[in-house]
């Protein structure tokens, strides 16, 4: 007869949770505060991160970066989040594994029904708490953008919105560039 294995000494839960979340086939999940969830965004969803998506490549490619949506870990806590769109070094993203969120240049949220309230409050407390530079939310349900930057452990000390969809927000140093936000509506 075998015995049960002894796990008195304790499991470091934090690791066997990103280890199993990096190893499910099929959908990409993420972690959010100790829960896996999907990432299986629907097309409206991908339609407005294509949007800001577009409007920053060009800066993107000239600022020797990368934009995309790789893994970005949280050291220390229960989370391993799949971002829409993050902006980071060329040199970075050669690694292969996951980033930290001040590795960064830019973090970028679009809310759906089901994940809005985790964006609004959940990511945007990690993220500055994690010390990303820039988070943009693109807030869907309630048709706004809003930039928080300049991160602290209390959270974004600079909010600029909500804006509402068809305003032009302007993205700092480094984009230093206009986000219009006017084809973010749906109709």
């Amino acid at each position: 007869m075998t015995s049960a294995p002894d796990y008195s000494q304790g499991i470091d839960s934090e690791r066997a949770l990103k280890f199993a979340v990096q190893r499910i086939r099929g959908d990409r999940a993420q972690i959010i505060e100790g829960i896996i969830e999907p990432v299986t965004p629907a097309w409206d969803h991908e339609r407005a991160a294509r949007v800001v998506r577009r409007q920053i490549e060009d800066r993107v490619d000239e600022l020797g970066c990368v934009e995309g949506s790789g893994n970005l870990d949280l050291p220390g806590s229960s989370n391993w989040y799949v971002p829409d769109i993050a902006v980071v070094p060329e040199a970075l993203a050669k690694g292969g594994g996951a980033l930290l969120p001040d590795q960064t240049l830019l973090v970028v949220e679009v809310t759906s029904e089901s994940n809005a309230e985790t964006d609004r409050v959940v990511k945007r407390r990690r993220y500055a708490e994690y010390r990303a530079p820039l988070y943009l939310l693109v807030d869907r349900i309630e048709g706004s953008v809003t930039l928080f930057s300049e991160p602290g452990h209390l959270g974004y000390t600079h909010v600029d919105g909500p804006h509402p969809f068809g305003a032009v927000l302007r993205l700092p140093h480094p984009f230093d560039l206009d986000l219009d936000t006017g084809a973010l509506s749906p109709a």
